[in-house]
């Protein structure tokens, strides 16, 4: 299939920041296809990330109120709502926490008349409670902007199973190509029906290739059966909260334009490594303007921005930017927020290493990166980086801060002439203009 690229915005493209200020930079009526799935929590990008404990679902840890989710939702889906083509579709992912509130919101936003379907996405996964039935579905509310939308019936088999008696299963067999009998005088057989609006896909686990351990990750086949019934090639499919990016992967696998927005610059990181990996995707303007490659763009890139977002954000941003491994878990990571594998240390053919962040930890060769959030490091900072770098017996070690006080400066100095570790102090402003190619060496 030959992708060409749209003529009224550019597609392949990861926008990091908040969706209410990216979506006005787009056109009217220009997506073809919308699939959001905003979590019950504006921020749910900053909170322990990767699974390094269970999402909390608890309401109290959520909006204040269910009228404050509303109230951040609308003017984004009124914003949705503009870019969508008069032919474009829109599905709006949720649970049991405010969908009946959001129906509400898109009909008096998209209009009663352009609902078309309520989508129930059952699952057997997660545990069980004492107190009420357990909760196994997620509900996907399917809007189109006219009439005359896209939409490709897909198909399902539909099992089917009749008792008869033994004169009649010949008839039957004959007519129906499908048929099986069994030995307890039933006849069943399969045929391919249209898809109903209750859809049982395997929610991912644990141990599945595909699960990256995001904690509201959504399986690929979901998207794909979305984007396959209300899209066609070529088309452009946008999620403005992307998250680890499965729609734009689905999208891009099946021969789509895509857009992705997401206010996580972690998460833009995540699903950019993800595109590479999975599609094979290069990043970079040089391969995007040629069609091979996808760009992420308004990643946090002044020291005022630096300093608003989460300490967490922070971290996996400086840790990149000296072109670092982020260490996956955050929780008694003992002082050390990240790894630089030194170039010599590679692997000669890297499809030998293993994948994802575990892809060098058969390396001993590697220096600490820590990273302070802070207008100025102090001296107990650099102790306890310097207890971590004992206990790692590490030679060397980077350590990130707005800026440094002059005990912090001192005692950097003399742990260097006590036991020859070099602590490389680096501050934000450094790594903004480029100027760490001397202090990394």
């Amino acid at each position: 299939m030959t992708k060409r690229q749209s003529p009224l915005l550019d597609t392949r493209v990861i926008y990091c920041g908040d969706n209410l200020d990216q979506l006005p930079k787009l056109p009217d009526g220009c997506i073809d296809l919308i699939y959001i799935d905003p979590p019950f929590n504006s921020n749910r990008n900053y909170e322990v990330f990767w699974g390094e404990t269970k999402e909390k679902r608890a309401f109290e840890d959520r909006h204040a109120s269910t009228q404050a989710y509303i109230d951040f939702m609308r003017p984004r889906c009124v914003e949705l709502a503009r870019v969508l083509k008069p032919t474009g579709s829109f599905y709006y992912h949720c649970d049991w926490h405010a969908s009946h509130y959001v129906k509400v919101m898109l009909d008096q936003i998209l209009g009663e008349s352009s609902f078309v379907n309520e989508i129930i996405w059952y699952y057997k996964t997660g545990g069980m409670s004492k107190r009420w039935f357990g909760r196994k579905h997620d509900t996907i509310f399917f809007y189109s902007k006219g009439n005359d939308y896209t939409f490709n019936m897909q198909k399902e088999k539909s099992f089917l199973a009749h008792k008869y008696g033994f004169s009649n299963i010949k008839v039957l067999e004959d007519t129906c190509p499908h048929a099986h009998t069994d030995s307890r005088n039933h006849l069943a057989y399969f045929t391919e029906v249209g898809m109903r609006d209750v859809w049982d896909i395997p929610a991912l686990r644990g141990n599945q290739p595909e699960m990256l351990g995001y904690p509201t990750q959504k399986p690929l086949a979901l998207l794909e059966r979305i984007i396959n019934a209300s899209s066609n090639e070529n088309d452009i499919v946008l999620d403005s909260f992307c998250g680890c990016g499965t729609a734009l992967v689905a999208a891009e696998k099946l021969g789509r334009q895509w857009i992705g927005i997401d206010v996580s610059p972690t998460a833009c990181r995540v699903m950019a490594n993800r595109l590479h990996k999975v599609c094979r995707l290069r990043e970079g303007e040089d391969s995007w303007r040629v069609g091979k490659g996808f760009v992420v763009q308004d990643l946090p890139w002044t020291e005022a921005q630096l300093r608003k977002i989460p300490p967490f954000e922070f971290e996996n941003w400086a840790v990149i930017a000296l072109g670092g491994v982020p260490n996956k878990t955050k929780v008694g990571d003992m002082g050390i927020d990240g790894r630089i594998f030194p170039t010599h240390t590679l692997p000669e053919k890297p499809h030998e290493a293993k994948p994802g962040y575990l892809a060098f930890d058969f390396m001993d060769d590697w220096y600490p990166i820590q990273v302070k959030q802070k207008d100025k490091a102090g001296r107990p900072d650099i102790d306890a980086f310097e207890a971590a770098m004992m206990r790692a017996d590490r030679p060397k070690g980077f350590f990130v801060s707005f800026d440094f006080s002059g005990d912090a400066i001192r005692e950097i100095h003399r742990f260097f002439k006590q036991s020859g570790k070099v602590i490389i102090a680096l501050t934000v402003r450094e790594i903004l203009d480029e100027q760490i190619a001397m202090k990394l060496a």
